[in-house]
């Protein structure tokens, strides 16, 4: 008998899609989990809230994709359960509604799993309330159905007789129904529903990319093919639906309904997928590098034993302004071991990381480039035979020490406090949604992000998908863009994010 004590499997509901309908107990939950079991259709902002450690498997189902058997989840939860590891099985919408959740509590209960339930709001009840759909009302709805399109596949016939909920006279609401559309639309009406019942159908419901359309029933299937309307759908039927109100762009969300795609660094992405987000923008986060600290400790060592003696000590990015100080915070408790030396810093973002430390800045030039610190240093002082440190990665260009030694004639010693690495996300969700359907707009931020997406994406987008803008935060970007032979579409004014942001709204708002 083992020693490990069963884990639970916590079944939660990820509500209609948006991540601020989450439930503030399925984010504590998602907070402390070991493991993450999640579907298709959950969105991948959602999983961010879990633990940097927590273990992601993707199980969903979805047209185009190797789809995992239900036989082959259910030996996931329970493996990871009898192993004492703490489950969350994440389901769109509620667990319970069209979700399997019954049949996995049943399955994971025979097997001594204790198993808690976490209800999410449904689809039917998010997606007609985001979009004014009133599915009760006194004067023509007293009663709601949720039906489904889609049932077990092993049945040699539909379960569901259309024909029976015709005479409800209340709101029928349809998951997964797209694909039935002929089967539901006659069945309900040679069960006795008007030809012109109002007829909605909501595609990806309380998202950025939603899409609705109001129709009558009788032209439901005609709809579906004119409009090559696919899965993820809900049908709402019934007077309820004649009351759907459009979802207006706010005045100050220039990018609702636009898809861009952020290549940045996981850990680094957040700030710049929060100034999208709140311009509407739904983002798609494929990190294409990974960053991480990296040194060689001997030469830190070195360095920091005579850390006082230098005169400048010039950054070149938020990262290395990051990685410096916690390795310098780990080696002195004091911030005056830095000595009286003058700090220099290229772009906005290091500069507000240096700000962060409580540090003043004595050299910042207006254009966020290495050679225009160098002459912005020469034009403060003669920097001949001073101490010169220069903060860096492995991926940085060596013109700035060069510079500094032949052109100031400086001693300038370099220390590498963090690594680039390629990364490749073509396993992702988020990578294979953007090979197949594209994106108005891929943002990158360095150099590293256009190799990896050249390598990886570039070339295996399909052609049916929507082809992006490609936008540059600035003149070394761009430069790497056109060397890969991929088209630069912008360059933002200035190298920093606010300038990036702006060169997408204004070249969204002109296409």
């Amino acid at each position: 008998m083992s020693d490990t004590t069963t884990g639970t499997v916590h079944l939660v509901g990820a509500g209609p899609g948006a991540k601020d309908l989450l439930t503030l107990r399925a984010a504590e939950l998602l907070s402390h989990c070991d493991v993450l079991v999640y579907d298709y259709l959950v969105n991948p902002e959602i999983r961010r809230l879990c633990n940097p450690h927590c273990e992601m498997i993707d199980v969903g189902k979805a047209p185009g994709r190797h789809s995992i058997s239900q036989e082959d989840i259910m030996q996931i939860l329970i493996d990871r359960a009898k192993a004492g590891k703490n489950v969350v099985r994440l389901k769109g919408g509620d667990p319970f509604i069209f979700g399997r959740g019954g049949e996995e509590k049943e399955t994971l209960t025979d097997h001594d799993i204790p198993v808690v339930i976490t209800p999410g709001i449904t689809a039917a009840l998010g997606c007609a309330a985001h979009n004014g759909i009133p599915l009760t009302h006194r004067d023509f709805s007293s009663n709601i159905t949720f039906l489904t399109g889609h049932e077990r596949p092993d049945r040699k016939e539909p379960g569901t007789d259309f024909h029976a909920y015709a005479k409800t006279k209340g709101t029928l609401c349809v998951y997964m129904g797209v694909g039935q559309a002929s089967r539901i639309s006659h069945d309900l009406i040679e069960g006795g529903l008007p030809e012109d019942t109002p007829t909605a159908i909501i595609r990806w419901g309380t998202l950025p990319k939603q899409e609705t359309w109001l129709t009558k029933l009788s032209e439901l299937p005609s709809i579906i093919e004119k409009n090559e309307i696919k899965a993820p759908a809900l049908l709402v039927i019934g007077e309820a639906a004649n009351h759907m109100e459009p979802v207006e762009p706010v005045h100050d969300q220039p990018l609702l309904g636009k898809r861009v795609v952020i290549t940045r660094a996981q850990k680094q992405a957040g700030t710049l997928r929060e100034k999208l987000e709140v311009l509407g923008a739904d983002v798609l986060e494929i990190p294409l590098i990974q960053i991480q600290p990296d040194t060689v400790k001997e030469r830190m060592a070195e360095i920091f034993a005579d850390i006082a003696q230098y005169d400048w000590i010039l950054f070149t990015s938020s990262n290395g302004v990051r990685y410096f100080f916690d390795y310098f915070h780990k080696a002195y408790k004091d911030i005056r071991c830095l000595g009286p030396m003058q700090i220099g810093a290229i772009g906005k973002a290091t500069a507000e990381e240096i700000a962060r430390n409580r540090l003043q800045i004595d050299v910042q030039p207006e254009k966020a480039l290495s050679e225009e610190l160098t002459k912005a240093l020469l034009k403060k002082e003669n920097i001949e035979n001073l101490k010169v440190l220069v903060i860096t990665g492995n991926r940085n260009s060596p013109k700035l020490v060069e510079t500094l030694m032949l052109k100031g004639k400086a001693i300038v010693d370099q220390l590498q406090v963090y690594r680039t690495d390629l990364a490749d996300p073509t396993d992702t969700w988020e990578a294979q949604s953007f090979l197949t359907e594209g994106a108005d707009a891929v943002l990158f931020t360095s150099s590293s992000t256009v190799l990896s997406y050249a390598q990886h994406l570039a070339e295996d987008l399909k052609e049916t998908a929507k082809s992006p803008l490609h936008l540059s935060i600035g003149p070394k970007t761009s430069k790497t863009l056109e060397e890969q032979n991929l088209s630069v579409s912008g360059q933002a004014e200035e190298s920093n994010l606010d300038s990036l942001v702006a060169l997408l709204c204004e070249k969204l708002d002109a296409s």
